[in-house]
């Protein structure tokens, strides 16, 4: 059976002229891929893409489908072929300047594998090589943003027995804002929290166990716990970080919360 790279590339020797650039993103692109890993791709056209063009030329076997919003610039296809699930997302090249211009979806891109190209990508990736010292304190403070402000007590609202989807929103939420701020500190374009164990254990600058703690947040019946898990940890990565208001109130509030609850 080919390798799922291999098949990408055939998917991407089949596409029409007009398609300037095909990157090769996410697991597969990194070698991590299993065997329910789809296929995923960044095809860059001259002019903007047209939906319907797009399903005409995408190289998919089978029903063709797309997600999320419809009216943005973006084109996604999803489909088959020889059974592997793939999706592509199209962009015009005019889109994908603004975007790396913007340090928007840079991540998939930064770690990108060409599969046709006409020097884009090589350009965006020695861009995107220097991650911005005020981006990395941007992100962090933002991140911490909602580390304080109000009463800590107000936590106790969502241990109560029937609120066990409003206190994993909040564990997530927090969890997700972890990542963020550990990867700024390290100048790593965030990735998506899959595999987060192992995107984690090649950083320098990070909490202990941050990825099995967020799990055992995660996991944990006990709802006081699970709060008392992430809250430890949210302490242990504001303590890493640069000095700035959000970060700065996060120190004074966090321990707080561990107070309130006992």
């Amino acid at each position: 059976m080919r390798s799922k790279s291999a098949l990408a590339q055939q998917i991407a020797d089949t596409l029409p002229p007009e398609v300037v650039e095909v990157v090769l993103t996410g697991s597969v692109s990194r070698g991590m891929e299993d065997e329910v890993s789809d296929i995923e791709m960044l095809v860059v056209t001259e002019q903007q893409p047209v939906k319907e063009w797009c399903f005409d030329h995408c190289g998919l076997d089978g029903e063709l489908g797309s997600w999320g919003a419809q009216d943005t610039p973006s084109v996604r296809v999803s489909g088959y072929r020889d059974g592997v699930p793939i999706e592509e997302i199209w962009w015009s090249r005019a889109f994908a300047e603004e975007q790396i211009a913007a340090y928007g979806s840079v991540e998939a891109i930064a770690n990108g594998v060409s599969l046709r190209s006409s020097g884009l990508l090589e350009a965006w990736q020695v861009h995107l090589r220097d991650y911005p010292e005020e981006l990395a304190a941007a992100r962090i403070e933002e991140a911490a943003l909602t580390w304080g402000g109000y009463a800590p007590a107000s936590f106790l609202t969502v241990t109560r027995p029937d609120e066990r989807f409003a206190l994993v929103e909040r564990l997530v939420d927090d969890a997700r804002r972890v990542c963020t701020i550990v990867f700024a500190l390290n100048r790593v374009w965030e990735p998506t929290h899959k595999r987060l164990a192992q995107r984690v254990a090649t950083l320098a600058v990070k909490p202990e166990r941050m990825a099995e703690r967020i799990v055992e947040a995660l996991s944990v019946s006990d709802a006081a716990t699970a709060v008392r898990t992430l809250t430890q940890l949210q302490i242990d990565t504001v303590a890493l970080a640069p000095s700035g208001p959000n970060i700065d109130r996060a120190r004074t509030w966090l321990p707080r919360v561990l107070d309130v609850l006992g």
